[in-house]
Order: C-alpha cells, then structure tokens, then sequence
C-alpha cells in the first residue's frame, strides 16, 4: 500500500511499484532528462521489476516518491529500499559494520538510484519551472514521518547530476568518485580521434585492432530491427558464463529481462557480437540515446588478447562517432580505460543518517576522503594519452577541478 502525505500544499505518494502510476505521467518528466541515457525511463525501470530483477528477495524493494501539486505530477524520484549494498557502485560497506559494532542496523536504508547502473543522471525528475528547493524540503519532510513508520537507517543520492550544493542545504554531505568517460570532440571517424593521441599510442590502438582483425574474428555492432532473439540468446550465454566464471552466480539480471529489452527498448540497444570460425565468442551490450553511449555488459565464451578493448570500448567508440553520440561511458571503475582515450570525471553522491552521531562520522569520513578522491583524479589526468595540443586546448583549461567544482 503506498505511503502518501499532504505537505504545504504538496501531496507526496511513497511508490512499492512503478505500475501505481501510468506510464504518460512518469515519461511526461523523464523526457527531460538532460543527461544520463534511458535509464529513468518507464520502460527500463518497469523492466526491472516486472522480470524479478528488482522486487522480492533482490534486496531492491521499488520505493519510488511522486510529489503533486493541484494534482499535477510536478516531480518523482525513482528509488529502493534496499537490505543490502549489492549492485549499487557506491560502497559503504565500512558504514555498514561501524552501524553493527555499535548494536544499530544499517539496513534497511533507502537510495535514489537505478539498479546496477552507475550512470550519472537525474534523481529528482522535475515537471518545467517546478523549483528544486521546494521539493527537496518537501520531499525530505516526508520521507523523515515514513522512515520512523518503516525503520529507515538513512538516504543516499546515488550517480545524481544535480547541483550538490542544493543537497548540502539540506545537511546531505557529497561523496564524489571518479569514472572514466570518453568525449566526442566532433570527431568525423575514429582516425579522427586517434589523431588527438600521442604517435605511440595511436600505434598501440591501430595494431591492436589490426591484430584482431587478422585472427579470423568477425564482429558486428547491431541495433534497432537488426537485432534478433537469436542475437539476445548469444549474449546472454556470454553474460551468464562470464559472471559465473567471476563471481559464482549468473549474474544480476534475467534472461526475460534480455528479452524484454529487445522487444521494448531495442532502439536503444547497441549490441557488439564477435565471432570465431562462425561461431560466437563474446558479445557487449550498450544503451544509448541522445545524451550518450553507456556500456553495460560484456560476456564471452573465449578468452582472445584485446577482444574486450575491441568490443567494449573501440567499437563503442567508433558507434559514438557514427551516431554523432556526445560522450561515452564504458562503465565504473578501470584505469586501463585511461590508455584508450577516457577522461576522468567525478561522479557525485549525497548521505544523510538519521542517528546524528552516525551522520556526523560519515561526514568527517567524506571530509577526509576527498582530497585522496582528487589526487586520484589528477593523476589519472596526468597519464591522458593525448597530445601536447589537445592537453593544451583541453584538459589543463577545462577539466581541472577548481574548488566551484567540490
């Protein structure tokens, strides 16, 4: 049964699924959506649910809040309550025991986030001219009465692209991280881009790719109608064999919810399928839309030198050229992306324990941890495989952080 309250003027609806509201509603705010791929949309986050990705026994329980005002949706945060920190790409694990050695439960907490996706975007979906500092306070009064009633531990923003100041306001420190996202400086093929690197880069790439494709490999980026059931069927062999090679189950998401993509959201699928002698060997999915390319998953069925760089990045890259794509993001964590022409960025998270010594803690932590979150960046800066020219024209005036950015 959905939580709902009246709030100066606000009615604030607590979701237990996405069905509870009609899908014209929620796309009506998610159209939007300036950056972050198609991840908010209806279709993905029903997807989730209705294939058991998120749901019972998941430690993802869909608690998504819709905010009315003269009964006109004018904002929603699609959210969980989660029991565990599984799938979510911001680890507070330590937070986690630090609540169980002092007698207290860390879980269940809840997130604004988009299951197994560390993709930036928006949280707090927003109808034109509705202002932020108006739902936030309301929001935050809400959710303060339902999380007495059900227990709640705490509130994490995860991955938002929203001003963090705005969240500080309200006493929600920022943690920031770091990923590695290539940027599509109009480039018109990927020679154009292998132009911007160092000469022995640009030699490295080119034989890697040249080696790859004198071993007899035949690779297709598919998409839209090309893609086929029998296509899903691969990759999903590749997905599951891979995850249970690595980390003992098949992986977070269903075979059904595979399916699901391609029959619902399969123009913004970009599949990469290799093959060897005719037969499949590995495959990488990647979503996109207007804002970008954001690589997901990757699985294959035999190990080949590079096939990964091949499939998840290059190919991703030349797809982000041919489809004049703004950026590309490969995905969380790997600083071998940094030699292939990825950027670092900062990705931005926000946290509010209700206990205010534990608030307090986590606080300082994220305090502490910052500079070392920069120094990351800045070293990763420093390795850029880029030429003098562009590091000039690019990287020292536009992307170092300043302290506007923290």
């Amino acid at each position: 049964m959905a939580y709902e309250v009246n709030i100066q003027g606000y009615r604030v609806r607590c979701l237990d699924a996405i069905s509870e509201i009609a899908q014209d509603q929620w796309d009506s705010l998610a159209v939007h959506a300036a950056t972050g791929g198609p991840f908010v949309q209806y279709n993905w986050l029903a997807l989730l649910e209705d294939t058991g990705c998120v749901g019972q026994d998941t430690g993802w329980q869909p608690a998504h809040w819709v905010i009315y005002k003269d009964d006109v949706l004018v904002a929603l945060v699609p959210g969980y309550i989660k029991t565990d920190s599984y799938g979510e790409y911001v680890f507070d694990h330590s937070w986690a025991n630090a609540y169980h050695q002092h007698g207290f439960a860390y879980y269940p907490k809840w997130i604004a986030a988009i299951p197994f996706t560390p993709v930036t975007g928006p949280r707090l979906l927003l109808r034109p001219g509705t202002q932020l500092n108006d739902c936030l306070s309301t929001l935050k009064q809400a959710q303060e009465v339902w999380a007495n009633q059900s227990g709640i531990s705490s509130f994490h923003w995860l991955f938002h692209d929203h001003d963090c100041k705005n969240f500080e306001q309200l006493a929600l420190p920022t943690r920031r991280s770091v990923q590695f996202q290539w940027v599509n400086r109009n480039y018109s093929s990927f020679d154009d881009f292998l132009a911007v690197l160092t000469s022995r880069k640009r030699r490295d790439i080119r034989k890697t790719r040249q080696r790859l494709a004198g071993n007899g490999l035949d690779i297709q980026t598919l998409t839209g109608e090309q893609l086929t059931t029998a296509h899903m069927t691969t990759f999903i062999d590749c997905y599951q064999d891979t995850y249970l090679k690595r980390s003992g189950h098949t992986g977070y998401l269903t075979p059904t919810f595979f399916y699901g993509l391609q029959e619902t959201m399969a123009d913004n699928v970009c599949l990469v399928m290799a093959s060897l002698d005719e037969q499949p060997i590995a495959s990488a999915l990647l979503l996109y839309d207007k804002t970008g390319l954001y690589g997901r998953y990757w699985g294959c069925l035999q190990d080949i030198d590079s096939l990964h760089f091949e499939c998840c990045y290059f190919r991703g890259i030349d797809f982000a050229i041919e489809k004049q794509l703004p950026l590309f993001n490969p995905g969380t964590q790997g600083e071998h992306k940094i030699l292939r022409g990825f950027e670092p960025i900062f990705c931005y998270s926000q946290h509010a324990m209700r206990h205010p010594d534990f608030h307090q803690a986590v606080d300082n932590f994220l305090q502490q941890e910052s500079p070392v979150i920069e120094q990351y960046f800045n070293q990763a800066q420093d390795v850029l495989p880029f030429n003098n020219t562009f590091i000039t024209k690019y990287i020292n005036i536009n992307n170092k952080p300043s302290s506007d950015d923290i």
